[in-house]
């Protein structure tokens, strides 16, 4: 089994060992997938706990990943290492130290959700760039927003995180939390006052180490909720990127940046009434186009590069009302392709709409005096196409 160095001290950046075995990953296909090595001691930690496990380098051979099987732990590389060989290993610590600080900010906030409201946290997952937490039971904004402020009121304070072994007898008196059963020897990750939990990896010595700690986002998850934070520089860089973006909003509509929330809704509003002022304005158009529909009128077909909707359905209806054969209207252009809408009071358009749509890779369907569906095609092939078939 591997003397597990990042249990006696989670800062430890390097270290020496030696390499008690490499082998060759074999991908299921049967293709070599770099190696394997074991050490007789690491300070790498393996991917558990939802967290994954910790890169950086082996005599300069790159560790890409790192997984425990049976007590050993396998360093991942895509070069191999003699056995027998005395080595130095580097943890890339940038990354370890960014995952200790999400790990253990997501152990005050599922430590504070426990405690104030009973929901057990149900799934943790910690990824290169959003960190999750699942819980049990649903919370309000107002409480997400009371739970992020007592949080860095933690980190705030200072608190000692502490680490220890309780024997079998211990823990019968102990409250902690718990994701999974464990077998074995328990280690128990607590930080004061506000959490005491079973967990295997690596955390920060002190919750000022984490440093701000943000809800980014929580929303309603198979029965629950699922919330996303950002820890430390994590939470950092989130900041500066949104303050980035509201700077250049702010110029954009000329509004103080505390001020973009009112000047937006009343962008919004404007559009609003250009696009009802619009809408009048195609529909006047599209009448001005029934009144041209002669009676004799045996197919009537328009192309406009953007028309609403609603406007070009009752187009359609009334052209139906006043031609012999199909109607249709296409709105979009040569380049992005075609919405259409075919109709007809005297035949049914579902067999020629099938034989447009596999000549012009199309798509799309409806009842027999009406269908509708996007296709592919030059404005010119789709009219002359039409008219020998329609």
């Amino acid at each position: 089994m591997t003397e597990k160095l990042f249990y006696k001290d989670s800062y430890i950046e390097e270290f020496e060992a030696v390499v008690l075995g490499c082998e060759a990953r074999i991908s299921k296909k049967g293709e070599k997938e770099g190696y394997e090595i074991a050490l007789d001691r690491t300070a790498f930690f393996p991917e558990g706990g939802g967290q994954s496990g910790d890169v950086g380098w082996i005599q300069g051979v790159e560790v890409i990943d790192t997984k425990e099987r049976g007590g050993v732990v396998y360093h991942r590389t895509k070069e191999a290492l003699p056995c027998g060989t005395h080595i130095c290993g580097k943890v890339n610590f940038e990354v370890r130290f960014d995952r200790m600080q999400q790990h253990s900010g997501e152990h005050i906030l599922s430590g504070l959700v426990h405690k104030k409201y009973g929901y057990a946290n149900v799934g943790f997952h910690l990824g290169e760039d959003a960190t999750t937490l699942d819980f049990n039971g649903e919370l309000s904004k107002e409480q997400v927003e009371e739970l992020e402020k007592l949080a860095n009121r933690a980190v705030f304070e200072n608190v000692s995180v502490e680490v220890c072994y309780p024997s079998k007898k211990e823990l019968l008196g102990m409250e902690y939390r718990s994701k999974i059963e464990i077998e074995g020897q328990i280690r128990i990750v607590s930080i004061p006052g506000y959490d005491v939990c079973a967990c295997c990896a690596p955390h920060v010595k002190r919750t000022g180490e984490i440093g701000l700690i943000k809800v980014l986002g929580c929303e309603r998850h198979r029965g629950g909720c699922r919330m996303t934070i950002a820890c430390g520089m994590r939470a950092l860089m989130d900041y500066r990127q949104k303050q980035r973006s509201v700077s250049e909003v702010s110029v954009l509509l000329s509004a103080k940046p505390e001020r973009i929330e009112e000047a937006v809704l009343r962008l919004k509003e404007q559009q609003g009434k250009i696009r009802e002022h619009l809408n009048r304005m195609q529909a006047a158009y599209l009448e001005q186009k029934l009144m041209e529909i002669g009676e004799d009128a045996e197919q009537v077909c328009i192309f406009e590069e953007d028309l609403d909707g609603v406007a070009v359905r009752n187009f359609v209806n009334g052209a139906m009302e006043r031609c012999k054969g199909i109607c249709g209207a296409f709105v979009g252009n040569d380049e992005n392709g075609y919405h259409y809408i075919l109709g007809s009071k005297h035949m049914d358009v579902r067999g020629i709409t099938k034989e447009m749509n596999q000549r012009f890779q199309g798509k799309g369907g409806g009842k027999a005096e009406m269908v509708q569906g996007a296709l592919s095609g030059r404005k010119e092939e789709i009219q002359a196409w039409l008219l020998e078939n329609g």
